[in-house]
């Protein structure tokens, strides 16, 4: 493997606009190829929008929804590919022929679909069906895999896609600033948004503090230093339906140590370099190699009964 510079972006998405996302995702795609990226990354959902699927009917969703790859978003997704010759990795809401609704990640280059996964904890719309496998893939000699928002939140997920080979693994979100039980949770309120030019010394403050970033880093990083793995962590920025996201799209190396860092409060990217022998020299390589499985195989594959709960989309 050689070294590889791999852009994640956050911007502002528009609920249910795909032609006004992809647009965003086409200039963002194209400067950071012109600054020698050769992959960038998008959030979840950074297609169709995100949280006003809440509300919406099975009707709605299909009719959100698209065929994967025939479908048109697919499509100029690869159209961007080959113009600016990177690949490009986005989300959308995806159906199949017998209408069942997915959560859905791609990876395109410039001659079409590279990998699909589908989410395999999601909660948005009750329409939804969770997916049922890991994806692992090759992108420039590296073996990549994706695990979608909720996703990496279940150790086992990450590790599970590690053991799969992945060295890279791509983690597209939509979180932070919304109520839970955890102390310090909330939503951060619209109008530091529309008044961050006069104050952003507020916005930040909440942004960075324990409603957005300062909660992430308590679990992001050791993702990646456990794995050994590099973290892609893509998020938007701004309002999303009716809700604020603070964006801190990183990209994490197998140390756990952040490469870059998006910090502007509006669409934006970073670039980070990839070195293949970070992924020998971090500590989790180790760990995984002393890893005895005899132990704990049976307590892990034990039976077990799925109950995911989100307190904010239950409120």
């Amino acid at each position: 493997m050689e070294n590889l510079k791999i852009a994640t972006a956050q911007f502002e998405h528009k609920s249910g606009d795909k032609s006004y996302n992809l647009s965003i995702i086409d200039d963002l795609a194209g400067k950071a190829s012109r600054d020698g990226a050769q992959v960038v990354a998008f959030h979840e959902c950074s297609i169709t929008g995100y949280t006003f699927a809440r509300n919406l009917s099975k009707a709605q969703m299909l009719d959100l929804a698209e065929f994967i790859p025939a479908g048109e978003s697919i499509l100029a997704l690869t159209a961007i590919a080959a113009k600016y010759n990177i690949a490009v990795l986005a989300g959308l809401f995806e159906k199949d022929e017998a209408d069942n609704l997915f959560k859905a990640y791609v990876c395109v280059d410039k001659n079409g679909l590279v990998a699909k996964f589908r989410k395999l904890h999601p909660f948005i719309n009750p329409f939804l069906t969770p997916g049922d496998e890991y994806c692992v893939f090759e992108l420039y000699g590296w073996k990549c895999g994706i695990l979608i928002c909720y996703d990496n939140n279940i150790t086992e997920n990450v590790r599970a896609t590690r053991l799969l080979g992945a060295d890279i693994i791509f983690m597209p979100h939509v979180t932070m600033c919304t109520p839970s039980t955890r102390p310090g949770a909330g939503f951060v309120d619209p109008a530091l948004w529309a008044n961050r030019e006069n104050d952003p010394t507020s916005l930040r403050l909440e942004f960075e503090g324990m409603k957005g970033r300062d909660w992430l880093m308590k679990w992001l990083p050791a993702r990646a230093y456990d794995n050994a793995i590099y973290a892609v962590f893509s998020n938007p920025i701004g309002m999303d339906d009716d809700q604020l996201k603070n964006g801190c799209s990183m990209i994490i190396d197998p140390f756990g140590d952040v490469l870059n860092e998006c910090k502007t409060l509006g669409d934006d990217y970073v670039i980070a370099v990839l070195t293949p022998e970070k992924l020998i020299q971090a500590g989790g390589h180790r760990y995984i190699q002393a890893r005895r499985p005899e132990l704990y195989k049976n307590i892990i594959g034990s039976p077990h009964q799925s109950e995911q709960k989100v307190v904010w989309l239950s409120e």
